[in-house]
Protein backbone atom coordinates (compact mmCIF):
# COMPACT_ATOMS: atom_id res chain seq x y z
CA UNK A 1 0.00 0.00 0.00
CA UNK A 2 2.71 2.32 1.03
CA UNK A 3 4.53 1.54 -2.50
CA UNK A 4 1.30 2.45 -4.45
CA UNK A 5 1.06 5.91 -2.49
CA UNK A 6 4.43 6.75 -3.40
CA UNK A 7 4.19 5.61 -6.78
CA UNK A 8 1.47 8.00 -7.13
CA UNK A 9 2.80 11.11 -5.44
CA UNK A 10 5.87 11.27 -8.78
CA UNK A 11 6.59 13.90 -10.75
CA UNK A 12 7.75 13.00 -14.45
CA UNK A 13 10.23 15.97 -16.41
CA UNK A 14 10.92 15.76 -20.34
CA UNK A 15 14.62 14.76 -20.68
CA UNK A 16 16.60 15.62 -24.03
CA UNK A 17 18.58 13.02 -25.13
CA UNK A 18 20.99 13.52 -28.82
CA UNK A 19 21.57 10.19 -30.31
CA UNK A 20 24.38 10.36 -33.03
CA UNK A 21 23.14 7.36 -35.44
CA UNK A 22 22.73 8.18 -39.69
CA UNK A 23 20.16 5.59 -39.08
CA UNK A 24 17.88 6.57 -36.90
CA UNK A 25 18.49 10.18 -37.94
CA UNK A 26 17.48 9.73 -41.60
CA UNK A 27 14.29 7.89 -40.63
CA UNK A 28 13.42 10.48 -38.35
CA UNK A 29 13.84 13.14 -40.87
CA UNK A 30 12.10 11.05 -43.72
CA UNK A 31 8.93 10.63 -41.17
CA UNK A 32 8.74 14.07 -40.46
CA UNK A 33 9.10 15.14 -44.22
CA UNK A 34 6.40 13.13 -45.07
CA UNK A 35 4.54 14.64 -42.51
CA UNK A 36 5.15 18.19 -43.55
CA UNK A 37 4.12 17.10 -46.70
CA UNK A 38 0.79 15.76 -46.03
CA UNK A 39 -0.18 18.89 -44.41
CA UNK A 40 0.90 21.04 -46.48
CA UNK A 41 0.51 19.36 -50.34
CA UNK A 42 -3.41 17.77 -49.29
CA UNK A 43 -4.46 19.61 -46.07
CA UNK A 44 -3.58 23.36 -46.67
CA UNK A 45 -3.18 23.33 -50.79
CA UNK A 46 -5.45 20.97 -51.74
CA UNK A 47 -8.61 20.72 -49.02
CA UNK A 48 -8.04 23.92 -48.21
CA UNK A 49 -8.08 23.86 -44.72
CA UNK A 50 -7.73 27.16 -44.19
CA UNK A 51 -10.94 28.16 -45.33
CA UNK A 52 -14.04 28.14 -43.51
CA UNK A 53 -16.74 26.16 -45.85
CA UNK A 54 -19.99 26.43 -46.84
CA UNK A 55 -22.37 24.29 -48.27
CA UNK A 56 -26.18 25.05 -47.86
CA UNK A 57 -26.13 26.75 -51.03
CA UNK A 58 -28.95 28.83 -51.94
CA UNK A 59 -30.09 28.78 -55.38
CA UNK A 60 -33.28 29.39 -57.98
CA UNK A 61 -33.37 27.19 -61.28
CA UNK A 62 -35.37 28.76 -64.42
CA UNK A 63 -35.34 26.28 -67.18
CA UNK A 64 -36.88 27.12 -70.89
CA UNK A 65 -37.44 24.19 -73.74
CA UNK A 66 -37.33 25.53 -77.04
CA UNK A 67 -37.94 23.13 -80.36
CA UNK A 68 -40.56 21.54 -82.63
CA UNK A 69 -41.30 18.04 -83.19
CA UNK A 70 -42.76 15.31 -85.44
CA UNK A 71 -45.47 13.02 -83.99
CA UNK A 72 -47.45 10.43 -86.21
CA UNK A 73 -47.50 13.43 -89.03
CA UNK A 74 -48.26 16.21 -86.86
CA UNK A 75 -46.26 18.90 -85.83
CA UNK A 76 -45.70 19.51 -82.13
CA UNK A 77 -44.63 22.56 -80.27
CA UNK A 78 -43.56 23.21 -76.51
CA UNK A 79 -47.06 23.04 -75.49
CA UNK A 80 -47.54 20.04 -76.46
CA UNK A 81 -44.72 18.31 -75.73
CA UNK A 82 -43.59 19.91 -72.52
CA UNK A 83 -45.32 19.29 -68.99
CA UNK A 84 -45.80 20.61 -66.30
CA UNK A 85 -45.39 24.59 -67.18
CA UNK A 86 -41.88 25.14 -68.13
CA UNK A 87 -40.19 27.30 -65.98
CA UNK A 88 -39.28 25.18 -62.87
CA UNK A 89 -36.46 22.95 -61.88
CA UNK A 90 -38.27 20.08 -62.87
CA UNK A 91 -39.87 19.59 -66.19
CA UNK A 92 -40.66 16.47 -68.91
CA UNK A 93 -40.51 15.96 -72.30
CA UNK A 94 -43.05 14.08 -73.59
CA UNK A 95 -41.80 11.30 -75.80
CA UNK A 96 -44.83 9.22 -76.20
CA UNK A 97 -48.42 9.51 -76.40
CA UNK A 98 -51.36 7.18 -76.15
CA UNK A 99 -54.54 8.90 -76.83
CA UNK A 100 -57.75 7.54 -75.80
CA UNK A 101 -60.49 10.00 -77.26
CA UNK A 102 -63.92 10.92 -76.07
CA UNK A 103 -64.28 8.84 -73.25
CA UNK A 104 -67.64 8.80 -71.49
CA UNK A 105 -68.77 6.99 -67.98
CA UNK A 106 -70.36 3.83 -69.01
CA UNK A 107 -69.70 0.05 -69.59
CA UNK A 108 -66.93 -1.42 -71.44
CA UNK A 109 -64.70 -4.25 -71.87
CA UNK A 110 -61.62 -3.93 -69.68
CA UNK A 111 -58.26 -4.27 -72.40
CA UNK A 112 -55.46 -4.86 -70.06
CA UNK A 113 -55.19 -8.39 -69.00
CA UNK A 114 -58.71 -10.06 -68.12
CA UNK A 115 -59.64 -12.39 -70.57
CA UNK A 116 -62.61 -14.21 -70.50
CA UNK A 117 -65.01 -16.99 -72.27
CA UNK A 118 -67.94 -16.64 -69.76
CA UNK A 119 -69.44 -14.88 -66.82
CA UNK A 120 -67.74 -16.95 -64.09
CA UNK A 121 -64.15 -16.72 -65.23
CA UNK A 122 -64.81 -12.86 -64.51
CA UNK A 123 -67.47 -13.13 -61.07
CA UNK A 124 -64.41 -13.82 -59.03
CA UNK A 125 -63.00 -10.58 -60.00
CA UNK A 126 -66.40 -8.69 -59.13
CA UNK A 127 -65.84 -5.42 -57.50
CA UNK A 128 -62.23 -5.44 -57.97
CA UNK A 129 -60.54 -2.52 -59.57
CA UNK A 130 -59.35 -3.51 -62.87
CA UNK A 131 -57.17 -1.35 -65.12
CA UNK A 132 -58.88 1.64 -66.15
CA UNK A 133 -62.42 0.79 -63.81
CA UNK A 134 -64.52 -1.42 -61.72
CA UNK A 135 -64.90 -4.83 -62.73
CA UNK A 136 -68.26 -6.12 -63.09
CA UNK A 137 -68.10 -9.85 -63.06
CA UNK A 138 -69.78 -10.04 -67.02
CA UNK A 139 -67.55 -11.01 -69.98
CA UNK A 140 -68.38 -9.00 -72.81
CA UNK A 141 -67.35 -8.82 -76.44
CA UNK A 142 -64.18 -7.20 -77.32
CA UNK A 143 -62.61 -7.64 -80.92
CA UNK A 144 -61.48 -10.20 -83.25
CA UNK A 145 -64.06 -13.02 -82.06
CA UNK A 146 -62.46 -12.32 -78.51
CA UNK A 147 -63.89 -11.44 -74.59
CA UNK A 148 -63.17 -9.34 -72.11
CA UNK A 149 -63.82 -8.91 -68.38
CA UNK A 150 -66.31 -5.73 -68.28
CA UNK A 151 -65.35 -2.92 -66.28
CA UNK A 152 -67.55 0.03 -65.26
CA UNK A 153 -65.77 3.72 -65.60
CA UNK A 154 -64.49 6.10 -68.40
CA UNK A 155 -64.97 4.12 -71.90
CA UNK A 156 -63.78 3.07 -74.31
CA UNK A 157 -61.11 2.00 -72.49
CA UNK A 158 -57.00 2.55 -72.86
CA UNK A 159 -55.57 0.07 -75.35
CA UNK A 160 -51.88 1.00 -74.77
CA UNK A 161 -50.24 -0.84 -78.25
CA UNK A 162 -48.99 2.50 -80.24
CA UNK A 163 -45.34 1.90 -80.76
CA UNK A 164 -43.19 4.95 -81.11
CA UNK A 165 -41.82 6.65 -84.08
CA UNK A 166 -38.47 9.03 -83.88
CA UNK A 167 -38.34 12.00 -82.87
CA UNK A 168 -36.35 14.46 -82.60
CA UNK A 169 -25.64 33.14 -67.30
CA UNK A 170 -22.07 33.77 -66.87
CA UNK A 171 -20.69 37.60 -67.18
CA UNK A 172 -18.96 36.91 -70.03
CA UNK A 173 -21.57 35.33 -71.85
CA UNK A 174 -22.83 37.52 -74.79
CA UNK A 175 -26.66 37.27 -76.90
CA UNK A 176 -24.16 36.42 -79.87
CA UNK A 177 -22.75 33.41 -78.06
CA UNK A 178 -26.16 32.17 -76.58
CA UNK A 179 -27.40 32.25 -80.26
CA UNK A 180 -24.44 29.38 -81.51
CA UNK A 181 -23.28 27.43 -78.64
CA UNK A 182 -24.23 24.23 -77.47
CA UNK A 183 -22.73 22.30 -74.08
CA UNK A 184 -20.21 20.55 -74.53
CA UNK A 185 -18.14 18.56 -72.02
CA UNK A 186 -14.98 19.63 -73.64
CA UNK A 187 -15.00 22.46 -76.01
CA UNK A 188 -17.92 24.57 -74.62
CA UNK A 189 -18.20 23.54 -71.17
CA UNK A 190 -19.76 26.94 -69.82
CA UNK A 191 -22.58 27.23 -72.84
CA UNK A 192 -26.43 26.49 -70.99
CA UNK A 193 -27.89 25.68 -74.06
CA UNK A 194 -27.99 22.22 -73.83
CA UNK A 195 -29.45 19.61 -76.60
CA UNK A 196 -31.18 16.50 -75.25
CA UNK A 197 -29.75 13.70 -77.57
CA UNK A 198 -26.29 15.52 -75.51
CA UNK A 199 -27.35 15.25 -72.27
CA UNK A 200 -28.24 11.25 -73.03
CA UNK A 201 -25.45 10.85 -74.52
CA UNK A 202 -23.38 12.36 -71.44
CA UNK A 203 -25.32 10.15 -69.31
CA UNK A 204 -24.64 7.26 -71.35
CA UNK A 205 -28.06 6.63 -72.18
CA UNK A 206 -29.81 5.24 -75.26
CA UNK A 207 -32.40 7.60 -76.36
CA UNK A 208 -34.36 4.74 -78.90
CA UNK A 209 -35.29 2.54 -75.36
CA UNK A 210 -35.45 5.97 -73.13
CA UNK A 211 -37.72 7.18 -75.58
CA UNK A 212 -40.06 4.12 -75.80
CA UNK A 213 -40.63 3.65 -71.63
CA UNK A 214 -39.53 7.21 -69.83
CA UNK A 215 -37.35 8.10 -67.35
CA UNK A 216 -35.72 10.52 -64.88
CA UNK A 217 -32.54 12.55 -65.99
CA UNK A 218 -30.26 14.06 -63.50
CA UNK A 219 -28.96 17.72 -64.89
CA UNK A 220 -26.16 18.52 -61.79
CA UNK A 221 -24.87 22.04 -61.55
CA UNK A 222 -22.21 22.40 -59.23
CA UNK A 223 -20.56 25.48 -58.17
CA UNK A 224 -17.00 24.84 -56.07
CA UNK A 225 -15.83 28.37 -55.58
CA UNK A 226 -12.66 29.63 -53.63
CA UNK A 227 -13.68 33.19 -52.28
CA UNK A 228 -10.40 33.95 -51.67
CA UNK A 229 -10.05 34.49 -55.41
CA UNK A 230 -12.25 37.02 -57.90
CA UNK A 231 -16.03 36.55 -58.22
CA UNK A 232 -15.16 35.42 -61.73
CA UNK A 233 -13.70 32.70 -61.61
CA UNK A 234 -16.32 30.98 -60.04
CA UNK A 235 -18.22 28.93 -62.20
CA UNK A 236 -20.79 25.84 -62.31
CA UNK A 237 -19.48 22.92 -63.66
CA UNK A 238 -22.59 20.36 -64.88
CA UNK A 239 -22.72 16.48 -64.80
CA UNK A 240 -25.77 14.04 -66.03
CA UNK A 241 -27.04 11.17 -64.87
CA UNK A 242 -29.83 8.38 -64.64
CA UNK A 243 -31.66 8.66 -61.23
CA UNK A 244 -34.07 6.43 -61.69
CA UNK A 245 -31.63 3.19 -62.40
CA UNK A 246 -33.60 1.02 -60.37
CA UNK A 247 -36.60 1.19 -62.49
CA UNK A 248 -34.68 -0.33 -65.40
CA UNK A 249 -34.02 -3.50 -63.70
CA UNK A 250 -38.20 -3.73 -62.89
CA UNK A 251 -40.42 -5.57 -65.28
CA UNK A 252 -43.46 -4.15 -62.67
CA UNK A 253 -43.07 -0.10 -63.45
CA UNK A 254 -40.40 0.26 -65.52
CA UNK A 255 -39.79 4.17 -66.78
CA UNK A 256 -41.16 6.92 -65.96
CA UNK A 257 -45.10 7.22 -67.76
CA UNK A 258 -48.39 9.75 -66.19
CA UNK A 259 -51.68 10.37 -67.53
CA UNK A 260 -53.84 13.34 -67.68
CA UNK A 261 -57.31 14.45 -69.63
CA UNK A 262 -58.77 17.01 -71.27
CA UNK A 263 -62.58 17.09 -70.31
CA UNK A 264 -65.54 18.14 -72.55
CA UNK A 265 -68.81 18.52 -73.06
CA UNK A 266 -71.80 17.63 -74.55
CA UNK A 267 -74.64 19.62 -75.74
CA UNK A 268 -77.39 17.37 -73.74
CA UNK A 269 -74.91 17.90 -70.64
CA UNK A 270 -72.62 14.59 -70.40
CA UNK A 271 -69.13 14.76 -69.77
CA UNK A 272 -66.84 13.01 -72.13
CA UNK A 273 -62.83 13.37 -72.12
CA UNK A 274 -59.72 12.60 -73.90
CA UNK A 275 -57.13 10.49 -71.76
CA UNK A 276 -53.72 10.50 -72.58
CA UNK A 277 -51.62 8.41 -71.63
CA UNK A 278 -47.51 9.76 -71.64
CA UNK A 279 -44.11 8.46 -71.94
CA UNK A 280 -41.71 10.71 -71.01
CA UNK A 281 -38.06 12.01 -70.33
CA UNK A 282 -37.81 13.92 -66.59
CA UNK A 283 -35.12 16.83 -66.29
CA UNK A 284 -34.89 17.46 -62.87
CA UNK A 285 -31.83 20.34 -62.36
CA UNK A 286 -29.99 19.90 -59.21
CA UNK A 287 -27.64 22.85 -57.88
CA UNK A 288 -25.01 22.31 -55.16
CA UNK A 289 -22.34 23.61 -53.90
CA UNK A 290 -19.23 24.01 -51.65
CA UNK A 291 -17.90 27.76 -51.04
CA UNK A 292 -14.53 28.49 -49.10
CA UNK A 293 -13.09 31.87 -47.83
CA UNK A 294 -9.91 32.23 -45.34
CA UNK A 295 -10.49 32.17 -41.71
CA UNK A 296 -8.36 32.12 -38.98
CA UNK A 297 -10.08 29.98 -36.86
CA UNK A 298 -9.67 26.62 -38.98
CA UNK A 299 -5.94 27.70 -39.43
CA UNK A 300 -4.94 27.68 -36.05
CA UNK A 301 -6.52 24.43 -35.53
CA UNK A 302 -5.09 22.96 -38.70
CA UNK A 303 -1.42 24.19 -37.99
CA UNK A 304 -1.53 22.98 -34.18
CA UNK A 305 -2.50 19.35 -35.82
CA UNK A 306 0.53 19.83 -38.02
CA UNK A 307 2.82 20.70 -35.70
CA UNK A 308 1.68 17.56 -33.46
CA UNK A 309 1.84 15.21 -35.99
CA UNK A 310 5.33 15.90 -36.43
CA UNK A 311 6.13 14.21 -33.05
CA UNK A 312 4.92 11.18 -35.20
CA UNK A 313 8.66 10.81 -35.82
CA UNK A 314 10.11 10.90 -32.46
CA UNK A 315 7.69 8.11 -31.01
CA UNK A 316 8.61 5.90 -34.73
CA UNK A 317 11.93 6.79 -33.71
CA UNK A 318 11.84 5.53 -30.03
CA UNK A 319 10.58 2.43 -30.58
CA UNK A 320 13.02 1.42 -33.20
CA UNK A 321 15.82 2.93 -30.63
CA UNK A 322 14.44 1.08 -27.52
CA UNK A 323 13.41 -2.10 -28.97
CA UNK A 324 15.52 -2.88 -32.87
CA UNK A 325 18.90 -1.22 -32.85
CA UNK A 326 22.05 -2.17 -31.01
CA UNK A 327 22.94 -0.34 -28.33
CA UNK A 328 19.02 0.03 -26.95
CA UNK A 329 20.24 -0.20 -23.30
CA UNK A 330 22.48 2.02 -23.50
CA UNK A 331 19.64 4.34 -24.95
CA UNK A 332 17.57 3.96 -21.96
CA UNK A 333 19.77 4.52 -19.88
CA UNK A 334 20.16 8.19 -21.22
CA UNK A 335 16.58 8.45 -21.59
CA UNK A 336 15.04 7.13 -18.11
CA UNK A 337 16.68 7.88 -14.75
CA UNK A 338 14.92 7.59 -11.46
CA UNK A 339 15.82 10.50 -8.87
CA UNK A 340 14.35 10.73 -5.77
CA UNK A 341 14.05 13.61 -2.59
CA UNK A 342 15.82 11.07 -0.43
CA UNK A 343 19.70 11.12 -0.41
CA UNK A 344 19.83 7.22 0.36
CA UNK A 345 17.76 6.29 -2.57
CA UNK A 346 19.53 8.20 -5.27
CA UNK A 347 22.46 6.21 -4.83
CA UNK A 348 20.26 2.97 -4.99
CA UNK A 349 19.64 1.27 -8.45
CA UNK A 350 16.36 2.17 -10.62
CA UNK A 351 15.24 0.65 -12.96
CA UNK A 352 18.09 1.47 -15.32
CA UNK A 353 21.53 1.78 -14.79
CA UNK A 354 22.51 5.81 -13.97
CA UNK A 355 24.09 7.68 -17.14
CA UNK A 356 26.96 8.44 -14.61
CA UNK A 357 27.95 4.66 -14.70
CA UNK A 358 27.89 4.37 -18.43
CA UNK A 359 31.26 6.85 -19.07
CA UNK A 360 33.92 7.04 -17.02
CA UNK A 361 34.19 11.04 -17.56
CA UNK A 362 30.56 12.99 -18.02
CA UNK A 363 30.34 14.21 -22.00
CA UNK A 364 28.40 17.41 -22.60
CA UNK A 365 26.57 17.95 -26.23
CA UNK A 366 26.50 21.12 -27.65
CA UNK A 367 22.72 21.42 -27.20
CA UNK A 368 21.97 23.21 -23.86
CA UNK A 369 20.55 20.65 -21.12
CA UNK A 370 20.79 18.06 -23.25
CA UNK A 371 23.00 14.81 -23.54
CA UNK A 372 24.02 12.95 -26.37
CA UNK A 373 24.71 9.44 -27.04
CA UNK A 374 27.08 8.53 -29.79
CA UNK A 375 27.64 5.23 -31.69
CA UNK A 376 30.66 4.09 -33.07
CA UNK A 377 30.68 0.52 -34.80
Amino acid sequence: MWSCITNFFTYETTKSVVVKSWTIGIINRIVQLIIISYFVGWVFLWEKAYQVRDTAIESSVMTKVKGFGNYNNRVMDVADYVTPTQGGSVFCIITKMITTENQVQGYCPETEKYNCTKDSDCSKFRNKPGGYGILTGKCVPFKNNTKMCEIKGWCPAEIDTITICRGNFLPSITKEYINKCNFHKETDINCPIFRVGDILKYAEQNFTDLANKGGVIGIMISWMCDLDKPDDECKPSYSFTRLDAMSQQSNVSPGYNFRFAKFYKMENGTDYRTLVKAYAIRFDVIVNGNAGKFNMIPTIINMVAAFTSVGVGTVLCDIILLNFLKGAEQYKAKKFEEVSDDPLDSHSSGLYRSQLSLRGTPFKSSDSGAFSIERYS
